[in-house]
């Protein structure tokens, strides 16, 4: 299946090949937080940071600095959260072990009040990726994206654009090769 023998899943991170060209997915690195072949699948961009700051969006969130990153192109008005704050934040979903999604925002807006919250526990998307029934399937098939295992400490504590080149090389010498690949080959 695809360039990697790894299977999709709920935890498991998307690595697009690098001459996709989309503007949302080129170099993208994507978490699976939710997957299933017969509903689709959904997931965040985790490398594109954008020029937002939570307190420009939202009137009422205490004062914090974080990152907010694009989750995807659906939802952009909407703000999603992963964490590893675990039971902590009531009605939170386990992704894989020690990283969470969403929860009670409440709680996280209390906890960032009272400086309970580290930057590298939580990291804020607007919007998120989805994927009809089968096309995440179709697109591996396809070799649009590389798929391996998510690494909780990768995810809380690379926060840039090198993400996408960092996961690859910790994949082995033939995904690290695609890692030095020029963005676009015809200029090179």
């Amino acid at each position: 299946m695809g360039l990697s023998n790894i299977n999709p899943g709920q935890g498991k991170l998307l690595i697009s090949e690098p001459f996709l060209h989309d503007p949302y997915f080129q170099r993208s690195v994507i978490l699976i937080t939710e997957y299933s072949p017969e509903t689709g699948a959904s997931g965040l961009i985790l490398n594109k940071p954008i020029d937002l700051s939570l307190n420009e969006g939202l009137t009422d969130f205490p004062p914090y600095d974080g990152q907010v990153y694009l989750g995807g192109p659906i939802h952009k008005d909407n703000l999603f959260f992963i964490h590893t704050l675990g039971e902590k934040v009531e009605d939170c979903v386990e992704i894989i072990p020690n990283l969470y999604w969403g929860g009670n925002f409440e709680i996280i807006k209390s906890l960032i009040a009272s400086n309970q919250i580290r930057e590298n526990q939580i990291r804020f998307f607007a919007g998120y990726s989805g994927w009809e029934p089968r096309q995440l399937e179709r697109e591996i098939d396809e070799q649009a994206w590389i798929v391996t295992n998510a690494d909780v400490n990768q995810i809380m504590n690379t926060r840039n654009d090198s993400m996408w080149s960092e996961v690859l090389k910790k994949m082995g010498t033939e995904y690290a090769i695609l890692a030095n690949f020029p963005v676009d080959p015809s200029l090179n």
